[in-house]
């Protein structure tokens, strides 16, 4: 636990001695354990309504998140995201407490990074920028691609990426446009076009192909980070794909793995989450019931049935909600639920070559800058809450 002291004299609104802490979320906490936790009334989940109370079962286990206390240390306000795009805000009005979904605050970032091999890629980014993220992300997009332990020393490495900065800290998941990892004088490129990874030819690459988990009569809700909806007058997320189907409709593990959880997840009910390689996990919600000997710490296999729809937890109709992580951040299942690889093609090919063309220029650009390779630093926590009227 890290505590943060504001010096809160441009702060005037506030008491002197009020202060920040940013948490961990604790693994197995629910919303509604927190509230118990922290004495703050129940009644701010349950006059969510249910869209809202199913977005607090997405809190995620070890997201940092930020507490506002007063000299006495009474809670006033908390920051918890939820996935990249949305946070819950508690705060008072009228001195009572509410809850509201807001956008998170975010800075966006493009960079670069071209150096030298000398150990190893993941070794050498890490080094060269103190962001694990961006180590983690390169070496998950280069593999089998590049034998990278037939880099020689001196061979080139450059980076062309995004990411995104909430309270001066790296957030979310981070982006690599493009890789090129240069050895004996060849150039190997890697592309991100769409939501998936393409070769220069545009031929997608081996990676994580997950299967249709359920047999299913329409698709009744879209995947969606964050939407404003006009009459609610609220922001709304969606952080998977609801497969509407008949109770008891067998659903299958979209891929092997590992189960990691079985049993109820608030709004979700009925729920099962199994981790697949290295940062996948997909998650099942909803369910009527689990198949026999489903477990925590058991192997299943991809296509093996774990489980039956159902209409459990805050549900308004018989459907799997079916969820799908990458480190821990909701991306889209359906740009990973495929049978095979996919290869671009006519229009949409010479659109990815123009796309490809424009970003190795940007990469010859790179190699050629003398600019210092950003590397991260660690800081005290900006001021993130709403200021209290006196």
């Amino acid at each position: 636990m890290a505590k943060f002291i504001i010096f809160l004299s441009l702060f005037v609104s506030f008491a002197a001695a009020s202060y920040v802490e940013e948490l961990k979320w604790p693994k197995g906490e629910t919303f509604l354990t927190f509230l118990e936790k922290n004495h703050l009334p129940s009644s701010i989940y349950y006059t969510l309504d249910k869209e809202e109370q199913e977005l607090a079962a997405e809190i995620v286990a070890g997201v940092k998140y930020q507490v506002l206390k007063s000299e006495n240390n009474a809670l006033e306000q908390v920051l918890i995201p939820i996935g990249e795009e949305l946070q819950m805000h508690i705060k008072t009005i009228d001195d009572k407490f509410i809850m509201e979904i807001t956008p998170i605050l975010l800075q966006e970032e493009k960079r670069s990074l071209a150096i030298e091999i000398q150990n190893s890629p993941y070794v050498d980014i890490l080094n060269a920028t103190s962001s694990y993220g961006l180590a983690n992300e390169f070496a998950q997009t280069f593999r089998g691609e590049v034998n990278l332990r037939n880099l020689q020393k001196g061979d080139k490495l450059v980076l062309l990426y995004q990411q995104k900065r909430r309270l001066g800290k790296l957030f979310g998941s981070i982006k690599i446009d493009v890789s090129m990892v240069e050895t004996a004088k060849k150039k190997n490129y890697i592309f991100f076009y769409k939501e998936n990874y393409y070769d220069p030819k545009g031929q997608e690459l081996d990676s994580f192909l997950l299967s249709n988990p359920v047999n299913y009569t329409r698709v009744s809700s879209v995947f969606t980070q964050k939407r404003w909806h006009p009459i609610l007058q609220k922001y709304r997320a969606h952080l998977g794909i609801d497969y509407a189907a008949s109770v008891g409709t067998p659903v299958k593990s979209a891929g092997s793995g590992r189960v990691l959880f079985v049993g109820q997840k608030g709004g979700y009910g009925n729920t099962i989450e199994v981790s697949h390689d290295s940062s996948y996990k997909t998650l099942y919600a909803h369910l009527n019931g689990f198949a026999k000997g489903i477990r925590s710490g058991q192997k299943v296999k991809q296509g093996q049935v774990i489980a039956y729809v159902g209409n459990t937890g805050l549900s308004s109709g018989p459907h799997l909600h079916f969820g799908l992580y990458r480190s821990n951040v909701a991306i889209n299942p359906a740009s990973v639920v495929k049978i095979a690889k996919s290869a671009l093609g006519g229009n949409e090919l010479k659109a990815f070559i123009n796309y490809t063309d424009a970003l190795r220029k940007k990469v010859e650009s790179a190699q050629e800058s003398n600019e210092p390779v950003y590397k991260e630093e660690n800081f005290n926590l900006s001021y993130p809450f709403e200021q209290k009227q006196s």
